[in-house]
């Protein structure tokens, strides 16, 4: 059982789980594809958003991430939701007030997000720049979300084991690459498109990041 003594750490997705996105990276992949002559549905994309980019690649179009191609992709993809979607999108409900409250609570804040250079973009609309300890992307880990490579990486940069942290996502492949580095972790709905039999590996589930608030520190006492 976690207790609040032995919490040290708050690993936390940002897409879904601390700014309302996922549609927006949806539109931006399936706009980004089509110029490059791949066409895909919504659900398609929709369904995998919260893994990283080189998962997409593979199980979308079947190439490498560290093609010419995907690299490409990705360079248009960044600009194209940097430049058309990026302004209109808002934080979660209650995303700045968690966060404030944990920073308050001494613990070390770390995103461990599957975006790449899109983020700190996505951290400054967020309004939480001024938050955060630290963050890991997938630009510096080898495979991405659901592995745990992400997570393992934050535990280091939070300088905790993965009994002193939790982690708070989205998805189920947060779920996944928390469960597979050691560390709970607490579900959010406010991302859309999963349902709770998705999310049911997690700790818990609330609806967004407001409730959250409203039952912290008990959650973590919970299971």
């Amino acid at each position: 059982m976690m207790n609040q003594i032995a919490l040290k750490a708050v690993l936390f997705d940002i897409d879904g789980t601390l700014i309302d996105s996922n549609d927006a990276h949806t539109q931006a992949w399936m706009q980004t594809l089509e110029r490059h002559g791949h066409v895909v549905s919504y659900e398609q994309i929709r369904s995998l958003i919260g893994k990283g980019s080189d998962k997409v690649f593979a199980e979308l179009l079947d190439i490498d991430s560290e093609s010419a191609l995907a690299k490409q992709i990705t360079k248009d993809r960044t600009q194209l939701l940097l430049s058309s979607f990026m302004a209109n999108l808002n934080p979660t409900p209650g995303a700045r007030q968690l966060v404030q409250h944990m920073r308050s609570e001494g613990l070390r804040l770390v995103i461990a997000s599957s975006s790449g250079e899109e983020l700190p973009a996505l951290l400054a609309q967020a309004g939480l720049q001024d938050l955060l300890d630290t963050s890991v992307s997938s630009d510096e880990i080898k495979e991405s979300k659901p592995d745990g490579d992400i997570i393992e990486v934050a535990l280091r940069k939070a300088g905790v084991q993965p009994t002193e942290a939790v982690m708070i996502g989205d998805t189920p492949y947060d779920i996944a690459a928390a469960k597979a580095a050691g560390v709970k972790c607490i579900a959010l709905r406010c991302g859309g498109y999963w349902d709770d039999a998705a999310l049911s590996e997690a700790f818990a589930i609330f609806d967004d990041p407001a409730t959250l608030l409203r039952h912290w520190p008990d959650s973590l006492l919970a299971g």
